[in-house]
């Protein structure tokens, strides 16, 4: 080794390698209230609205996995579906069941029997055919025009046909005030009326019109803004 290289040493040895740790601090979460406290909103809505999936009830009380819409959140729970309350279907009900017994009174008048086989048989197809479609149409504008409430927000979807709907949304705390319009004899026997929702979105009011329950939904209404009021006030996001 050269003199050079060995006073080098001398002056600067090698140091020896020391492994340092190093912590970096953690945000603290905001503090959460406990399971109870937290939930009690809801523990009250599941109470109040119970549970009920099936798909052709007119208030579906959580059904989880069997409904689904498009718009729908990944971790976003349907509390409640809203249809027209069935004693609705009663005037367009009424007419199918005219329409189907038609072509019998029909058949009996002389005019009719004098048109050839082929004709009545044609004629009888298409009256049926017209009845079928007017019954399929008024079904599905039934089970889709659909009124929802989750835990974030509400939706009002309008069905109008198989090409075209109209789908409405606004976040729970836009919510400014819930109105039940329930009035006349039939109404109070079947429980059904109207519930107008004033919001701070985009579209100032929902319909909710002839839903079964509608005071139990502005009491889930209410329920839930609470929730959203408490967890904005505590800081929790979802």
């Amino acid at each position: 080794m050269s003199p050079r290289a060995k006073n080098l040493d001398d002056i600067a040895p090698d140091e020896p390698k020391v492994k340092t740790k190093i912590t970096i601090p953690l945000k603290k979460s905001p503090k959460k209230k406990s399971k109870l406290q937290e939930t009690q909103f809801r523990k009250e809505v599941y109470r109040l609205i119970g549970i009920n999936s099936a798909p052709l009830a007119s208030f579906m009380a959580r059904p989880k996995k069997k409904f689904t819409f498009e718009s729908q959140l990944e971790k976003e729970e349907v509390l409640v579906v809203l249809r027209r309350h069935p004693i609705t279907n009663l005037p367009w009900f009424f007419v199918i069941f005219l329409m189907s017994i038609t072509p019998f009174l029909v058949s009996s008048f002389p005019v009719f029997s004098l048109l050839p086989p082929r004709f009545q048989l044609i004629g009888l197809i298409s009256w049926y055919l017209l009845t079928f479609a007017l019954l399929l149409e008024n079904f599905l504008s039934w089970y889709f025009n659909v009124n929802i409430i989750t835990d974030e927000r509400i939706i009002d979807i309008d069905f109008y046909s198989l090409m075209y709907k109209e789908i409405s949304d606004a976040e729970l705390e836009a919510i400014q005030d819930v109105t039940v319009k329930q009035g006349g004899f039939i109404h109070s026997i079947f429980n059904y009326g109207d519930v107008h929702i004033q919001t701070a979105a985009e579209i100032p009011e929902f319909e909710f019109l002839s839903v079964s329950n509608p005071v139990k939904v502005q009491k889930i209404l209410q329920l839930m803004r609470l929730e959203e009021k408490q967890e904005t006030l505590e800081g929790r996001l979802r």
